[in-house]
């Protein structure tokens, strides 16, 4: 954190190409911070760790910044392609934990048991007779499978009210919890958009596979795109929220550390800003159709 003195940022605001590799240093900086996050714990509370109810939204924060770390690598790559489909298991854990943190232990407990849809459905095959059970391979999974049951005390009958939920998170689709956390306007532009660089589209081969020419046929396009701040700074916006309820939630939120993750948003929204004031739509290697 002693590097960023106002003279320090003030000399990277400055031009784009200081702001975007400015960014970069940041997000890293920030990943690191989060990484730091998830390994604080009050003792009087949680002497050596967490439980059931706490664990599951831990592993959700692990995610986030393990996710942003290997975004910063391909970011300083030069990779806008990879980052694009790191980002959406990132929005969707950060989503999914702040969701978490405003629940319940009922949902919390609903959330763990919807993550078993498979994990039954090898059970059912298991005692269907599946010849895949006495091989080598089957019978690691198997004893996987079981072991994660047994830590929960679950039975296979203990699933009813999922299945009638159709393995939802409390029957609700992941829209429905992004709008309850978030500005249901920005689902479209950031989580929506980003299931193409997951799943494939023809739209996704136009932004990064194919290259247009003049007589209106396409060539591969075999080059990585070059990201800019749009790839880092808005996925920013959905995490800090939820480590700082993290800590209020195991009595550990302590000024100073708050006073950090506000400064993060002070500083990333400061980023967005001045990018958007200086971007012109036309940076080399940045292409029309980023985010």
């Amino acid at each position: 954190m002693n590097k960023y003195t106002d003279k320090y940022i003030n000399e990277n605001l400055n031009s784009l190409d200081n702001l975007n590799e400015f960014t970069g240093l940041f997000a890293k900086d920030v990943a690191d911070i989060y990484d730091c996050i998830t390994r604080i714990r009050n003792i009087e509370r949680n002497q050596n760790g967490f439980n059931l109810n706490d664990a599951p939204i831990l592993g959700l924060l692990t995610r986030i910044w393990k996710l942003l770390k290997e975004i910063v690598i391909y970011y300083e790559k030069e990779n806008a392609e990879l980052i694009s489909i790191l980002e959406r298991p990132l929005i969707e854990a950060a989503i999914t934990a702040e969701f978490l943190l405003k629940s319940d232990s009922t949902v919390i407990e609903d959330y763990r048991k919807c993550s078993y849809k498979d994990r039954l459905r090898i059970l059912q095959e298991l005692k269907n007779g599946s010849k895949f059970f006495k091989t080598k391979a089957g019978k690691r999974l198997l004893k996987s499978v079981q072991w994660k049951m047994d830590l929960e005390n679950f039975s296979e009958d203990d699933f009813k009210i999922q299945k009638k939920n159709r393995w939802r998170l409390q029957g609700k689709t992941f829209f429905d919890i992004f709008k309850e956390i978030s500005d249901e306007n920005l689902y479209k532009y950031t989580y929506g958009l980003m299931s193409e660089s997951i799943h494939g589209s023809w739209n996704e081969s136009l932004d990064w596979s194919l290259q247009k020419n003049i007589d209106n046929t396409f060539s591969v396009y075999p080059f990585y795109h070059k990201p800019d701040i749009r790839y880092i700074s808005p996925t920013l916006l959905f995490c800090n929220n939820a480590y700082k309820l993290w800590l209020k939630r195991i009595d550990c939120d302590d000024k100073y550390v708050i006073d950090i993750l506000t400064w993060i948003e002070k500083v990333n929204n400061t980023i967005f800003i001045i990018f958007n004031d200086k971007y012109d739509g036309n940076s080399k290697g940045v292409e029309e159709s980023s985010p």
